[in-house]
């Protein structure tokens, strides 16, 4: 009796070679495989390429609050790169997005207007200063890792106040003038009389050029983050940030793992300050202070951890709102509430106040938190539950009953 095999069970499904399900081949994305990570590249870049269309209805069709959106979608997914794959969250990052600022001025100032030199040295800066402090921070993991980057940020941040005055200029900040040396665009006879303007190759990068040349670094960006994602090295982030301590029980060493992810994310948040310096040739140690490290912490748990497009929404997110409510006043409330009699527009305009303006902070934390405990995984979960539930079957009568034999079923039907 033992020895009787079902008839209904095939030497397919129980030999070692089993075929796969149909319904497991629907379930696999339609962007997995190496074709599949191109076609969801050339979808970004459309929708990059195309946000000035898009987003004009909303009020963000117009360059500079889209260069934003670039530029700071650059500098979430460096530090996604580091905290969604490998787990090490970082609150010192502003020190590299001032650093690779500081580094493309200099540039301007001293070498040439062309942003190309100014982007390659502000990479290379954050990179070598990512290095030396990725080096002494990597010692330590969890909140003691945290803490020791939001020390060196803030050493960073008082040195370019203090001690490094001639190289930062203080609080007035570092800024070009006409009587820089500009060796190279001086021997090519491109220097100008007037104070000028960084550009690529004499094409002066503001307004949509500077849009421009900020989205297809950042289609550059998110494509080499999707490399690293699918790489041998991000699967190696990934295991980390999985189990660390059974991977060093293996003795497997994933120390230069994680310096190397740091540098990288360094050297975007480099990329995004040399940016910064281009669209505003200007840098200052603002933009080295923790609360810049807090909003790219905020930017990417707003799209979602550990994806590739949920930082580049959060950031966009996260901007959109601070250009919106950071402009509302006190007339635009009273303008409001107006339909309303005057003792509860006066209410009103009471408790909205403190939320818009120079405190829209509050405004976004609010949001924050809702979000969180709505979606812990941010915005890109929000978009997955969306997805499931249009895919959803309309219909149970499809799937077969539970813990029942196929020829339970037979019979069945």
């Amino acid at each position: 009796m033992n020895s009787a095999v079902s008839p209904s069970v095939s030497t397919a499904e129980t030999g070692p070679h089993r075929s796969t399900p149909p319904a497991a081949k629907r379930q696999r994305g339609f962007f997995e495989g190496p074709m599949g990570d191109y076609v969801y590249v050339a979808l970004f870049a459309a929708a990059i390429l195309t946000m000035p269309i898009w987003l004009a209805p909303i009020g963000a069709g117009y360059p500079d609050i889209l260069q934003k959106f670039a530029i700071f979608g650059i500098f979430a997914l460096g530090f996604n790169i580091l905290f969604g794959f490998s787990g090490y969250l970082s609150f010192g990052h502003a020190a590299f997005l001032g650093a690779g600022s500081y580094a493309a001025v200099w540039m301007f100032k001293l070498l040439s207007m062309n942003a190309v030199f100014g982007l390659v040295f502000a990479i290379l800066v954050a990179g070598v200063f990512a290095l030396a402090i990725g080096f002494v921070s990597l010692r330590r993991s969890g909140i003691y890792f945290s803490i020791l980057t939001l020390a060196f940020a803030q050493m960073s941040y008082n040195l370019a106040y203090s001690v490094l005055t001639p190289i930062t200029n203080g609080e007035t900040g570092l800024q070009i003038s006409r009587s820089d040396p500009r060796i190279i665009d001086r021997a090519f006879g491109t220097a100008s009389a007037s104070l000028p303007s960084p550009n690529f190759f004499g094409i002066e990068l503001q307004g949509w050029a500077g849009f421009y040349f900020c989205a297809i670094l950042l289609i550059l960006a998110f494509f080499l983050a999707m490399r690293i994602k699918n790489s041998t090295f991000g699967m190696m982030l990934l295991a980390i940030k999985s189990n660390q301590n059974r991977m060093a029980f293996t003795g497997f060493n994933t120390r230069p793992y994680l310096l190397t992810a740091f540098v990288i994310s360094g050297m975007y948040a480099g990329l995004a300050g040399g940016l910064l310096a281009i669209t505003d040739p200007l840098a200052g140690a603002d933009r080295m202070q923790w609360t810049a490290s807090g909003e790219v912490v905020l930017m990417t748990i707003l799209g979602g951890v550990g994806t590739l497009l949920g930082p580049v929404i959060g950031a966009a997110v996260m901007k959109y709102l601070e250009q919106i409510f950071s402009s509302f006043n006190d007339s635009f409330l009273y303008r409001t509430f107006d339909f309303l009699p005057d003792w509860a527009q006066e209410t009103m305009v009471a408790i909205t106040s403190p939320f818009v303006g120079e405190g829209w902070l509050l405004t976004l934390g609010l949001l924050f938190m809702v979000l969180v405990i709505a979606l812990p995984g941010g915005i890109m979960e929000g978009l997955r539950r969306i997805g499931g539930i249009i895919r959803k079957p309309k219909t149970a009568g499809n799937k077969q009953m539970p813990d029942m034999p196929h020829s339970a079923h037979s019979a069945a039907e």
